[in-house]
């Protein structure tokens, strides 16, 4: 159906050009290219390559393909199907969500068995940041939060991190308070921080979390909270009432994650003054500007970052975090970097629609 109405099956809609994301829309490039008959421009967007569409390749006859699309050059993957592989090799540009991702996908520990493709394609890839809705995720008048507050009236944030440690049962003092709004699974490095955790329990940290996914990455947290009810509480599932608090309550926001093609945590976190600690990895590193010493002096830094993606690394990444958290001008400067850094949509919407106009010229020329 979206490939015949991107043929002009719609007589309203006549599109300039089609635009898929992942694996789950991929598809409907295989459609227009075996048909034969012309059709606008492509553009494939991969949110996260781990995630391919992979099935047996009898299924080619149940959709409907010709036999030729069961090629290197279509949507053959090792002997299976990808929806994604079709959106990769027939798009007119791919794009990624962060400069850095689409560089680490080019490269074998990064390209989930799609680095080579990646690299012969990689005139026609394109790296562009995520945003956010600054509407939503607004301290100043955000409605699922306790008290409002901005870049100005910092102090009044206090008034967050006291409902969240009620909300958790922790006890209501100064202790720095870590956050984490998260899927719990491998790619996103949780078991890092189970790892550390007693080290960060030693130094007196609170940690809060939400967030689901894996039943060993959800029953170890339920354990830590069991064990140390005074300074770790879970919530398993998602409440985006509560995602919002602990942006705006959290003293920092942990993003250990082994690979992320953007991450939109942390653009939430910096936004809500909470400064993110995130692994060195695509979005992550491109969106944090790590508190090293070049950039605490220049007043620029706007979270931590650190690397290789280790327990060890992390750690060490936690206890510069602490020494931070303990002076309070660096701290608050910090905060004030994130919150106003432009993590809109503004940036990448120009992006994109440069881009838009480039295939619609190139699919003109042809």
């Amino acid at each position: 159906v979206t490939a015949d109405i991107a043929r002009g099956a719609v007589p309203a809609f006549v599109p300039d050009l089609v635009h898929v994301h992942d694996w789950q829309a991929a598809l409907t490039l295989a459609f227009l290219h075996y048909d034969g008959r012309p059709h606008p421009g492509t553009i494939t967007t991969v949110h996260n390559l781990a995630f391919q569409g992979r099935f047996p390749a009898i299924l080619r006859a149940t959709l409907g393909l010709p036999d030729a699309a069961l090629s290197i050059d279509g949507l053959e993957y090792y002997g299976d199907l990808s929806f994604l592989n079709a959106g990769l090799q027939l798009a007119d540009r791919i794009t990624t969500v962060s400069p850095t991702y689409a560089l680490e996908i080019q490269r074998p520990e990064g390209g989930m068995g799609f680095d080579g493709l990646l690299r012969k394609r990689a005139d026609a890839l394109r790296g562009i940041l995520n945003g956010i809705d600054i509407a939503v995720w607004n301290p100043a008048d955000d409605p699922r939060i306790s008290a409002h507050f901005s870049a100005d009236m910092l102090g009044a944030r206090a008034g967050n991190k006291v409902a969240l440690q009620r909300r958790f049962g922790l006890p209501v003092d100064d202790a720095m308070l870590l956050g984490i709004v998260s899927r719990l699974s491998a790619q996103k490095g949780l078991d890092l921080l189970l790892a550390i955790l007693p080290m960060v329990l030693h130094r007196g940290l609170q940690v809060v979390m939400l967030g689901a996914g894996e039943p060993g990455l959800e029953e170890d947290f339920a354990a830590a909270a069991r064990a140390d009810p005074t300074q770790v509480g879970v919530v398993f599932g998602y409440d985006e009432n509560l995602a919002h608090l602990i942006q705006a309550g959290a003293d920092a926001i942990l993003v250990p994650s082994r690979f992320e093609p953007c991450g939109l945590t942390q653009l939430c976190a910096m936004r809500y003054g909470a400064i993110p600690v995130v692994s060195r990895v695509g979005g992550l590193a491109d969106t944090v500007i790590d508190a090293n010493e070049m950039a605490l002096a220049a007043g620029v830094a706007t979270g931590i970052q650190f690397g290789p993606v280790t327990s060890q690394s992390f750690a060490a990444a936690l206890g510069r975090a602490i020494g931070l958290f303990a002076d309070k001008r660096a701290w608050r400067t910090m905060q004030r970097n994130g919150m106003s850094a432009d993590v809109s949509w503004r940036h990448p919407a120009r992006r994109y629609v440069d881009l838009y106009n480039e295939v619609v010229r190139l699919n003109t020329a042809a």
